[in-house]
């Protein structure tokens, strides 16, 4: 293990060291040694399978296949235990003596705030302007799939989670993965825990890359821009955006998942309600285009233009960006929802199927809505997808153009919510990556230290630099979390659909009592 520490950390350490170095070469000096390693891990992860004369990357087909296949295996249980996760959210079964450390409801926001961010915003601008408005219509159907995976993935790291003796836990897919298997057999053990450090590893490549360094360095950009661009006092000097964004998370996170939740709980609802707010503003400002708006939502989805490369590159499109936007299957939720309290796994996993409904269903659909119903800002559709093309696309700015079209004042509000997007998925980030760690190092004091230094190390660098290979890196660590991820879920889901039975038949006969 301590030769996989210093294996690690010598990887990160270049660049520690020429984030201290003014010269304008930088970015350079970063990407010349980081390119060759990231298209090797993107030519793995992003290996790209043709369907119907269509590119796509066949990480998109296994997160997608795989919550079809628990969708259909578990009947459907996003739809039929819907209005049970609300009940359980609000605390309806909640029992203070359970074991764990957050609520059901603080599980939720920590793990939403991984999830809802800059994807939600940026993200759907490009795949509704790359894949039209009936890229929409099939971004909500996979969101209502995925729903399916975060039930599976999150209701094993409930059950296979490690109790420590400070009273916290730990859990996820490292845990799963290995302890699940190693029921099945020494054999399957083996396997087990070979696909749980390979999870680790690329949990913690994502926490530093997507979760921490992309994050920072969008919200330092939206800050440079709103205190005047060029002009602003931090435009040549946003490292200084970095050192005091460091200085917040590390305040937040060094009090463990009980301080994270805490801020999670509180600013996840919040941003989340300026940002409905806005649009259901600008839909209510357009409220007689919303029937067309919808119109072209539905028809887009099934008799697209040519082109967005007709049906199937629209289907693409949409599925595309709920895949990337809720990350279902990744994993990386489960690690949130292992800190609840609870005694019964299931009624975990059952809270975190809303998350895909809130991040796309919701959030990305309101999005897709008001970039469409404003007709892309002002700037027509076809206009927007020759700019995707040429490469000069900024999803944020079209986003915030939409919004701007009914309320001139919103931008600096949307660039608000932005720094506050990435502030909370980095410190949700920061507990993934952590556990990751401890789970390849050992859990002790001396090395939740080492981990969270390196990390907000990262947040000071993410702001200062531009080099495209880190950042492309860190996503595709974040993807490769879920290769061995959904190859557990199809080993252990017939464990959770038995514990799944066996909690709904003790809800219905009122062995398990609601305590509000």
């Amino acid at each position: 293990m301590k030769k996989l520490l210093f294996f690690i950390l010598s990887l990160f350490a270049p660049f520690a060291i020429w984030a201290q170095d003014g010269s304008s070469t930088i970015d350079d000096k970063i990407n010349s040694v980081m390119e060759p390693l990231t298209q090797v891990v993107e030519s793995v992860v992003f290996v790209p399978i043709t369907v119907a004369g269509f590119t796509i990357p066949f990480v998109l087909v296994w997160l997608i296949t795989g919550a079809l296949i628990f969708t259909i295996y578990t009947g459907f249980v996003n739809i039929r235990a819907f209005g049970h996760a609300i009940n359980v959210v609000r605390g309806k079964y909640d029992d203070p003596d359970d074991a764990g450390e957050v609520s059901h409801f603080q599980a939720l926001t920590a793990a939403l705030s991984g999830t809802v961010g800059i994807g939600n915003i940026a993200g759907v601008a490009i795949a509704v302007s790359v894949g039209g408005p009936g890229a929409t219509f099939w971004m909500i159907v996979a969101g209502l799939f995925g729903m399916t995976s975060k039930f599976v993935e999150c209701s094993l790291g409930v059950m296979y989670r490690n109790y420590n003796v400070d009273g916290s836990v730990s859990g996820g897919p490292m845990y799963y993965l290995d302890k699940g298997f190693k029921e099945k057999g020494p054999a399957m053990g083996v396997i087990g825990k070979i696909l749980a450090v390979l999870f680790a590893i690329a949990c913690i490549g994502g926490s530093f890359g997507g979760g921490n360094m992309v994050q920072v360095n969008q919200a330092a950009q939206q800050f440079i821009d709103v205190t005047g661009g060029k002009e602003s006092f931090i435009a040549d000097s946003s490292w200084m955006f970095g050192a005091v964004m460091a200085v917040i998370v590390a305040i937040i996170i060094i009090g463990g998942i009980k301080s994270i939740a805490r801020v999670t709980d509180k600013i996840v609802p919040f941003m989340v309600g300026i940002y409905v707010l806005g649009a259901i503003v600008v839909l209510g400002y357009h409220y007689a285009d919303i029937p067309a708006a919808f119109g072209e939502i539905i028809g887009g989805a099934f008799n697209a233009d040519a082109l967005y490369g007709g049906f199937i590159g629209v289907l693409i499109q949409g599925f595309r960006r709920a895949a990337f936007s809720n990350e279902a299957g990744v994993g990386s939720a489960s690690i949130a929802h292992s800190a609840v309290r609870t005694d019964e796994p299931i009624s975990e996993g059952i809270v975190a199927l809303l998350e895909p409904f809130i991040d796309t269903v919701v959030i990305c659909t309101m999005t897709a809505l008001v970039i469409v119903i404003t007709n892309y800002g002002g700037i027509g559709a076809e206009q927007a997808f020759l700019s995707d093309q040429n490469g000069d696309l900024d999803g944020i700015t079209l986003t915030s153009s939409a919004f701007e079209t009914v309320m001139a004042w919103f931008p600096p509000i949307l660039s608000v919510a932005v720094i506050l997007f990435a502030l909370s998925t980095m410190i949700s980030w920061s507990y993934y990556g952590l556990k990751a760690w401890t789970y390849l190092f050992g859990e002790s004091k001396t090395n939740e230290l080492i981990y969270k230094a390196i990390f907000c190390t990262f947040v000071v660098i993410g702001s200062a630099i531009s080099a495209k290979s880190v950042f492309d890196f860190g996503d595709a660590m974040i993807f490769a979390m879920c290769f061995p991820n959904v190859m557990g879920l199809y080993v252990l889901m017939p464990n959770v659909m038995r514990a799944y039975k066996d909690y709904m038949r003790r809800i219905k006969s009122g062995e398990i009592a609601a305590t509000k």
